[in-house]
């Protein structure tokens, strides 16, 4: 695949170390790092190795890899070497894909608390499917599945969300049996929505009785008990954006799926445009555009200052050890069930 025009690292470089002396104090261990990782990638810096034709001893350098889970250019090979072992994993019998997403309002806190508040955003949507998937009134069963966490939108704002892959159909509660949803329908949307929206509040409200939250600036009031209750009334009368969308086409479309998104990274070095002393230009999606028939979304050019540009793909530097792929099975240490494309109740 031939190297984009424009990367990444090319910005870094030219605008990276400015960056820095600008905002001293105020970067993460774990952003200065991925800024240095992403520069030194695929350079002298990092190291390489020679190889040599035997037939005309040409020699050709090829510098290694950062590695580092943030950076453009080393998430393909991450991905294949994911996607061979989920391979295995895949069921033939359909699959949905539910997206829960945190109101604006709560993002806010997460910026302050991504350990924290991320893993509650897991915890609620795993529990939020498996609740309403074991309830007799809609399918009955234990339900696996696979979340994906991502915290941009196209214009690299904060915008956590977590896209859920899960089968079509879960075990029997005493887990020998397969019991497929309906053609085309998994579990109702508002169900979800209204449950995911109870369960996370009261999540993040025990975290914060427990003292596990902090906050700085303009949120720093929120630190009060009661101030914390206020801000958060509103958002339990508000409606939470849950969607679910029509399901795959079978298990090699999930995999052409999860190719997509498990590994991706704010913004990809394909979609930036130009870059010069004053502006970055890259394309984005503009969902506001989504035609209501289609849902096809335009694509249009943004240009950001180098420094906003940085800010902005900094804000999804993950904290260390934190885990964005995670697995939830359907039933603790079951053996797996066989299931052929026709299973049904």
């Amino acid at each position: 695949m031939p190297r984009p025009s424009l990367e990444v690292a090319d910005i870094l470089r030219v605008h990276g170390e400015a960056y820095r002396r600008a905002h001293a104090g105020h970067l993460s261990l774990g952003q200065l790092k991925v800024m240095s990782a992403i520069e030194a990638c695929r350079t002298a810096g990092m190291g390489g190795h020679v190889a040599r034709c035997d037939d005309c001893e040409r020699l050709a350098v090829s510098y290694n890899s950062c590695r580092n889970r943030h950076c453009p250019k080393c998430q393909g090979a991450a991905a294949r070497a994911w996607l061979a072992d989920r391979e295995a994993d895949l069921l033939p019998v359909p699959y949905f894909h539910v997206v829960f997403t945190l109101p604006e309002q709560i993002a806010a806190v997460a910026f302050h608390n991504k350990a924290a508040v991320y893993s509650l955003l897991f915890q609620a949507a795993a529990e939020t499917l498996q609740t309403i998937a074991g309830d007799p009134k809609h399918l009955g069963a234990r339900v696996g599945l696979i979340g994906v966490l991502h915290t941009w939108g196209s214009a690299m704002t904060h915008h956590p969300h977590i896209h859920c892959i899960v089968p079509g159909g879960g075990l029997s509660p005493d887990g020998k049996r397969w019991i497929a949803c309906r053609k085309g329908f998994f579990l109702p949307v508002r169900v979800l929505s209204r449950l995911f929206r109870r369960l996370f509040l009261d999540k993040l409200t025990a975290a914060h009785a427990r003292g596990r939250l902090s906050f700085f600036g303009d949120l720093a009031k929120l630190a009060d008990r009661e101030a914390f209750a206020a801000h958060l009334a509103t958002l339990r009368r508000a409606e939470w954006v849950v969607y679910a969308k029509p399901p795959f086409g079978g298990p090699a479309a999930v995999l052409a799926y999860l190719a997509r998104y498990t590994h991706r990274v704010a913004i990809a070095n394909s979609r930036l445009l130009a870059m010069d002393d004053h502006a970055v230009r890259f394309r984005w999606k503009d969902y506001r555009t989504a035609d209501p028939r289609t849902g096809a979304v335009k694509m249009k050019a943004m240009s950001l200052s180098p420094a906003e540009f940085l800010r902005r793909f900094l804000l999804h530097v993950l904290p260390p050890g934190f885990h964005r792929i995670r697995h939830t099975a359907c039933w603790p240490r079951a053996p797996r069930p066989r299931i052929s494309a026709g299973s049904g109740r």
